[in-house]
């Protein structure tokens, strides 16, 4: 007679156990949670054996690399990385010299791409162009003027994030740029610009390009990671 009792809890225990087992939410796997590869610096090695010139050339003398950072001294135009990227987030720190002009050019072309623009923006003469001073997406969309730029000389951080048609652009831990590439918003600011005849600009994949634009500009700490 006392059998019984027990026999009914260790069957109701294992049923339990056993529902307990089939209702649980799987644990999801990596595979499972969408994330961004492992960073690349893309001056590891200290030297430009990730990058070449437009025509494929070695990086000349133009450019110089001491310590991990990356110097535009001039004469040697625009570098570019020998991947390809298009869905990608890039985070760089730059500086700018007094009345300098230089930008990241990403989902590039040739010499045809979106930019960050890179600006001296109380004495370069672009300044007049609110969408051509510093952090904005360049000829496209302007960064607003409470923008938390730092002064001329000082190292300010950045972040490129291009995924499927999200653009965003970064400074100092502020988000200054947010638009979708193809939406209304795109259209508008693209048929006035002066990329408005390059069919698909935008959204191609590309290489990250580093402007010479005969100004001194300084870069460290590029790192990227596809998304």
């Amino acid at each position: 007679m006392k059998v019984r009792p027990l026999l009914l809890v260790m069957l109701s225990c294992t049923w339990i156990s056993s529902y307990a087992k089939e209702t649980k939410s799987p644990v999801p796997t990596h595979a499972d949670i969408p994330y961004a590869k492992e960073k690349v610096n893309l001056f590891g090695d200290n030297d430009f054996s990730q990058w070449t010139k437009l025509n494929g050339q070695p990086v000349g003398k133009g450019w110089t690399i001491t310590d991990g950072v990356v110097f535009r001294k001039g004469g040697d135009k625009d570098i570019i990385t020998k991947e390809k990227f298009r869905d990608f987030e890039l985070s760089f720190q730059w500086k700018i010299s007094e009345a300098g002009n230089s930008g990241i050019k990403y989902r590039t072309q040739g010499r045809y791409g979106l930019e960050y623009q890179i600006l001296d923006d109380a004495k370069h003469r672009d300044n007049k162009i609110l969408s051509h001073r510093a952090g904005s997406l360049y000829d496209l969309l302007p960064a607003p003027e409470n923008k938390p730029i730092r002064a001329v000389g000082e190292w300010n951080y950045g972040k490129i994030i291009a995924q499927g048609n999200q653009i965003e652009h970064w400074m100092n831990g502020k988000k200054i740029i947010g638009i979708i590439w193809g939406s209304e918003e795109w259209q508008v600011v693209f048929g006035k610009s002066k990329y408005k005849d390059q069919k698909g600009f935008g959204s191609w994949e590309g290489p990250i390009l580093l402007q010479d634009h005969s100004d001194p500009v300084w870069f460290k700490k590029l790192h990227v990671s596809r998304l």
